[in-house]
């Protein structure tokens, strides 16, 4: 099983984005959330530190500057996606990445509260 530990930088992208109302309420994230084609566009203008902040997590048992070291992306590189980061709970908690999960939940929160604020 893969070593997966929550990616700081993630979180604190993610935090300032909802902070900044950077988000969407309403999607499906079957067809909001990034495409190769968006994934390799976005690493190409950003690198890998860049694109390793839309990913809740890092692999690390993955190689450095390799997709397989990012996991639980929680939007499209544009805004944070509240469908986003319920997929990456549901699936933090499927596969038992507690913390994963547990980040995944604090933000929702966050992003909740921001919204009814």
């Amino acid at each position: 099983m893969s070593r997966m530990k929550v990616n700081q930088d993630a979180v604190t992208k993610a935090k300032h984005m909802i902070e900044s109302h950077h988000y969407v309420l309403d999607s499906d994230w079957s067809e909001a959330q990034p495409s190769r084609t968006d994934e390799n566009d976005y690493l190409d203008r950003h690198g890998w530190d860049g694109y390793g902040d839309w990913f809740l997590a890092i692999d690390t048992d993955g190689s450095k500057e390799t997709k397989e070291r990012y996991n639980f992306v929680y939007g499209d590189f544009q805004r944070v996606h509240r469908s986003g980061l319920i997929a990456a709970k549901q699936r933090a908690a499927q596969y038992d990445h507690n913390a994963i999960e547990k980040v995944a939940d604090e933000l929702l929160t966050k992003l909740d509260q921001v919204r009814a604020d």
